[in-house]
């Protein structure tokens, strides 16, 4: 993996792994104060993170794992894809898949940021598919 260039705004250190397999570093939220995520809320929060990955790569917000099993909080839109070429702040879209509240504090660990490499595509415009043994069944075809 490359070096990847990083601007922090937050008052946190950089992200991190938080062991020496871990796929992804933590993000922390950026927050003056508490928030309360209501049941089925979904709020866009900061990072204070920039970053400038080089062609070929893009960086995956992913849901955290104990927030989703323990408290039904997760990234909505899992996972967001962070381009190459964006330079902006890194948000994550949260919600709260729970019945209950839940209360985020400021620098808590909210999601994680996993890098992968890309590959863009050229199209080559068909009449027809190779024939394969599944064909078009999709959606639950091959069994549960």
């Amino acid at each position: 993996m490359p070096k990847i260039p990083i601007i922090n705004k937050s008052p946190f250190d950089l992200p991190k792994y938080a062991t020496t397999s871990s796929a992804g570093v933590d993000l922390r939220a950026v927050l003056t104060s508490k928030i309360t995520l209501a049941p089925l809320e979904r709020k866009v929060l900061g990072t204070g993170i920039k970053i400038a990955l080089p062609e070929g790569y893009e960086a995956q917000v992913r849901p955290r794992s104990g927030l989703s099993a323990k408290h039904g909080i997760t990234v909505l839109n899992s996972p967001g894809t962070i381009d190459a070429d964006y330079r902006g702040e890194i948000g994550v879209i949260l919600v709260n898949l729970s019945s209950e509240n839940y209360t985020l504090n400021p620098g808590e660990r909210i999601a994680q940021l996993v890098f992968a490499r890309v590959e863009q595509v050229k199209w080559n415009l068909q009449e027809d598919l190779e024939i394969t043994t599944r064909g078009e069944g999709g959606f639950g075809s091959t069994g549960k």
